[in-house]
């Protein structure tokens, strides 16, 4: 390939020029970016053009000379390597910014797109860095992000129409690998430059209704057993009100993709296929998008007529105009492309078995085939045998009590400084929580299932996202939204331990019910959701059809309210989880301040804990919980959040009580097999000795 170099004056062009002479067999042309030879030169003797880095910026003349005339009228394939990527995106619309942090020298992990330039490379090669400058991101439509660095800086771009590639990074440098396979692959680009057109593709769905409702335990093994991201939205307590569906799903199939929104970024890396990209943008934009794009009309008895089903971590405050002080180890969001799935439909019997296509023929052949064998499984499993019921015994199960990463001196400190913060006016009421970390050597999947025989609940749900789980028991819904436009959320404030005795659990109930301290802490936080349904439904339309009515789980008995919303035209089910998120019912209220304060108090980031949980459907419908009650496994480690509102009324040491009760209540199922649970030979960790945090 002939191959003409523009030099921007820089040290290390003959260094690219050595390993495109390598790649392509023929030395390359370089001249200058000033060489009064451009006038007179025949770009049409030339296949390529590779722009050298250089200093500058490339809105400066004095830092390119000729390079972007020369691009603009050569009509070449370019590749263009720092400054020559820099000067691409500029041409291109984008803006060129300062990085975060100037990098020169140093040899960092490179993510990208599995595709043109980065065909066959493995992700997380190694390369060279040398720049102040970068691509500020989001880039204009023209362009997409092809390659990015660990702080989520542009390190390739790709021009949807024009034949220009970029990559921020030196390929020609000693330390960078897979720099001669980059260069063969702008080579195979610059000879095959042709763009192909793919239609829209027609969505719709392949379903097959079946009689019965089978062991979804045993379904989801079976079905969807292997597959490394894969749901189980579960209405473990399915009741009239409460919840009527329960979805099996994976992100599997020639339309299945993952959303991992990095944490602490604005990154979200799509993976599917085997491949990774990154949108730099909010996960709910993202999110948003794919919903539209994929919109199916159904008639369908539930909302999840395909769709995404993930989580956001409550660390993704940030996107929604609150401050995140914290980094959260785990993804801040991670949504799975449902686009094979069973529906159980506990109210009539039935199951449903759908999946996704595009219109083409070997679509619908792949989701009919599955949709077939699905169901034929689906006939053939035996219903989920009832278990005996047991009586409600709290007591019972794991004490999470030596494993709190903050011990009962240092919460019940924290809880007094939450009472000084609230006679000092700071805030009405705070959700103060704690977090149990747990050697854990069993089966995620076995321990939830125990868990939802022990503790079963409405808005339940297992979540395998690699070699993550998470492991939810959650009554608490954070916000429907109906395909008729009506969101409702049903926050819960107010806990009382359930008895084994009825007349003393029936005590309990009813001091739950009138308890003034209870009561409100619930009433500030249908006001905060009145508040913040307010903002995006239309004028009149936000009431309260259940207030502080008790719901009777397991372990405790809860003070629940229901306070529905019709949104205002345009606001789609995303944004409204947006408008709401997190949810009032575990920051307090006034939302923004006290969020600070827990902050500054807690020390540590919540991540999925705290968030939310569910699906948006592709008929505009959605349904998310709260993440309360809830276990995350990874690592060799179990993690449980728990805590409680503390307000004006709270009495310290009964709130450090409240929260290792919460606790214990996704953690009920170890005490079945410990012999499975803990790793051998740990002991709980020594208590912490920081002082708690003060104004």
């Amino acid at each position: 390939m002939r191959t003409l170099i523009v030099d921007n004056h820089d040290s290390y062009t003959y260094n690219l020029f050595q390993l495109a002479a390598q790649a392509y067999g023929v030395e390359p042309v370089v001249l200058t970016n000033d060489d009064p030879r451009w006038d007179g030169l025949d770009l049409g003797h030339f296949d390529a053009l590779i722009v050298s880095p250089g200093p500058g910026r490339p809105q400066m003349e004095r830092d390119v000379g000729v390079t972007l005339e020369v691009i603009r009228r050569s009509g070449l394939p370019v590749l263009g390597v720092c400054l020559g990527h820099q000067a691409l995106a500029w041409m291109s619309g984008a803006d060129v910014v300062p990085a975060p942090i100037p990098i020169h020298g140093y040899v960092e992990e490179i993510r990208h797109c599995g595709r043109d330039l980065f065909s066959g490379l493995p992700q997380g090669f190694a390369a060279v860095r040398y720049h102040s400058l970068c691509v500020a991101t989001p880039p204009p439509a023209d362009l997409e992000i092809t390659a990015w660095s660990a702080d989520s800086v542009v390190m390739g771009l790709r021009h949807r129409e024009m034949p220009w590639w970029g990559v921020q990074f030196h390929p020609e440098s000693i330390s960078t690998e897979h720099g001669p396979a980059l260069m063969r692959n702008f080579r195979d680009l610059a000879y095959g430059r042709a763009v192909t057109l793919t239609p829209a593709p027609a969505w719709s769905l392949e379903v097959e209704r079946v009689d019965g409702v089978p062991d979804a335990g045993r379904v989801f093994g079976e079905v969807f057993g292997a597959e490394p991201h894969a749901f189980w939205l579960d209405s473990s307590r399915a009741e009239p009100g409460l919840a009527r569906f329960s979805f099996l799903g994976d992100a599997g199939g020639p339309h299945g993709e993952v959303l991992s929104c990095q944490p602490g970024s604005g990154s979200v890396v799509v993976s599917s296929g085997g491949s990774e990209s990154a949108v730099f943008a909010s996960v709910f934009d993202v999110l948003a998008d794919r919903v539209a794009a994929r919109a199916v009309p159904d008639e369908l008895p539930f909302d999840l007529n395909g769709g995404y089903v993930g989580y956001f971590g409550y660390e993704l405050k940030r996107d929604c105009g609150a401050p995140a002080a914290h980094v959260s180890p785990l993804p801040d969001a991670v949504w799975m492309s449902a686009t094979r799935l069973v529906a159980f439909d506990h109210e009539r019997g039935q199951s449903w078995v759908l999946a996704l296509t595009d219109g083409r023929a070997a679509s619908r052949s792949a989701a009919r085939a599955w949709v077939a064998e699905t169901a034929a499984t689906c006939r053939t499993t035996e219903p989920d045998p009832a278990p005996p019921p047991d009586a409600p015994d709290p007591a019972a199960g794991f004490d999470p009590e030596p494993w709190m990463v903050r011990d009962r001196a240092r919460y019940v400190a924290d809880i007094e400084e939450c009472l000084r913060l609230l006679r000092a006016g700071e805030s009405y009421e705070i959700c103060l929580t704690n977090t149990a970390e747990i050697p854990f050597d069993g089966s995620p999947f076995e321990l939830y299932l125990a868990q939802r025989r022990l503790n079963p609940a409405p808005y339940a749900a297992y979540l395998r996202l690699g070699d993550t789980h998470v492991l939810c028991s959650s009554p608490e819904r954070f916000l429907k939204v109906g395909r008729d436009g009506v969101a409702e959320s049903k926050p819960i404030k107010g806990t009382a331990p359930r008895s084994p005795e009825p007349r003393a659990d029936t005590a309990l109930r009813e001091e739950l019910a009138t308890s003034d301290k209870t009561r409100a802490e619930n009433l500030m936080i249908v006001d905060l959701l009145r508040n913040d349904l307010g903002r995006i439904s239309d004028v009149g339309s936000v009431s309260v059809p259940r207030f502080m009515a008790v719901e009777s789980y397991e372990t405790v008995h809860q003070l629940v309210s229901t306070v529905r919303g019709h949104l205002n035209d345009g606001v789609g089910a995303v944004a409204a989880a947006r408008a709401c998120f997190p949810g009032g019912s575990m920051t307090g209220a006034p939302k923004l301040r006290t969020m600070e304060i827990i902050d500054r108090l807690e020390g540590r980031a919540r991540g999925v804990y705290s968030g939310a949980i569910g699906f948006f459907g592709l008929g505009g419908g959605a349904d998310l919980n709260i993440v309360i009650r809830t276990a995350v496994a990874r690592d060799g480690r179990l993690s449980v959040g728990a805590g409680g509102a503390i307000v004006l009324d709270s009495d310290p040491a009964a709130e450090y009580e409240e929260m290792l009760l919460k606790a214990r209540a996704p953690l009920r199922g170890l005490s079945r097999r410990p012999e499975v649970t803990l790793a051998g030979g740990v002991r709980p960790p020594d208590p912490p000795d920081r002082e708690p945090a003060r104004d």
